[in-house]
């Protein structure tokens, strides 16, 4: 994916909140443009619904009640300004430390 992340707004480690929905989350996996199905993006409100020409970005999500993984497209994200880590049960999985917004990425989860 080396030539993609030139374009990618967001990396992966990278903490970052959705534009509309109260979550955030901790990006673990980028999909250079939309590889989910087509139930789950008509599932989304029309009105809503994002385009399928942009990255989408795989991300171990938080909200007030629960921890889940989510998929979100480049256009609904938002660099996380809150500064704190995100309390997902997976997140010690994937990164190391945590600083400035940004979760150390593990040498062995390089792809």
């Amino acid at each position: 994916m080396a030539s993609d992340e030139k374009t990618l707004k967001f990396r992966i480690g990278q903490v970052v909140r959705h534009r509309v929905y109260p979550f955030r989350g901790v990006v673990f996996d980028v999909d250079p443009e939309f590889n989910n199905t087509e139930e789950w993006w008509e599932s989304i409100p029309e009105d809503v619904r994002p385009r399928k020409d942009q990255p989408f970005y795989h991300l171990l999500a938080e909200n007030e009640e629960t921890t889940y993984v989510a998929y979100v497209s480049e256009q609904n994200l938002l660099i996380d300004d809150t500064g704190g880590p995100v309390n997902h049960p997976q997140v010690e999985e994937l990164f190391g430390q945590f600083e400035d917004g940004v979760y150390e990425v593990l040498p062995r989860y390089v792809h």
